[in-house]
């Protein structure tokens, strides 16, 4: 099984170590070129969410990368990922692959002085830890979507078919669950 991780930008080296520490092999899209590599799923990691709609653009990959994920790749987004899914930012007017059905609200939690970590229930696996750090949460879970986890009554963790959107980092804990979760919808 082959992930790809986008790594133009942001916290994608912990998701690739992660993945290959649960037996996947993992290689990074930095170009078009790398779109020609065959892989079975997507990683969209935490980092700088305009940054990498930016350059996803600049670099050609975005609508080959949009098409993949509509048509059924597995894809786990992971706080900027989450918000490069989303179809509706409520408080910025982008909108990146907007495959994902949910409302988010970017650097919900404030600045980076307003990240933090927790442990809290996840549909499924039981108690995760939790890492925000400027992180975004989710408004709304719309028609069709699961929310597999909340903090405080806000929603930080969905799926939808094919896709798991996450406000927190997953990758940044020693917890695997959540990363095993996501190789067992690619494998299925």
């Amino acid at each position: 099984m082959k992930i790809a991780v986008l790594a133009v930008q942001g916290a994608f080296i912990e998701h690739e170590k992660k993945l290959e520490a649960l037996g996947a092999e993992c290689f990074e899209l930095r170009q078009k070129k790398d779109l020609d590599t065959e892989f079975d799923g997507l990683v969209l990691p935490g980092g700088e969410s305009t940054v990498q709609g930016k350059l996803l653009r600049e670099l050609d990959m975005f609508d080959a990368l949009k098409e993949r994920i509509e048509s059924g790749m597995p894809v786990l987004g992971t706080c900027a990922g989450l918000i490069l899914l989303a179809d509706q930012l409520t408080n910025d007017g982008h909108v990146y692959f907007g495959t994902l059905p949910v409302s988010v609200r970017r650097n919900a939690y404030g600045r980076q002085l307003g990240s933090f970590r927790t442990v809290q229930e996840f549909a499924g696996i039981g108690e995760v830890p939790m890492t925000f750090i400027r992180a975004p949460y989710i408004e709304e879970a719309k028609a069709g979507t699961q929310v597999l986890a909340e903090v405080d009554g806000h929603i930080v963790a969905v799926r939808s078919k094919n896709q798991f959107g996450m406000s927190f980092h997953p990758e940044l804990d020693a917890d695997n669950r959540i990363h095993e979760l996501f190789l067992k919808t690619v494998e299925a």
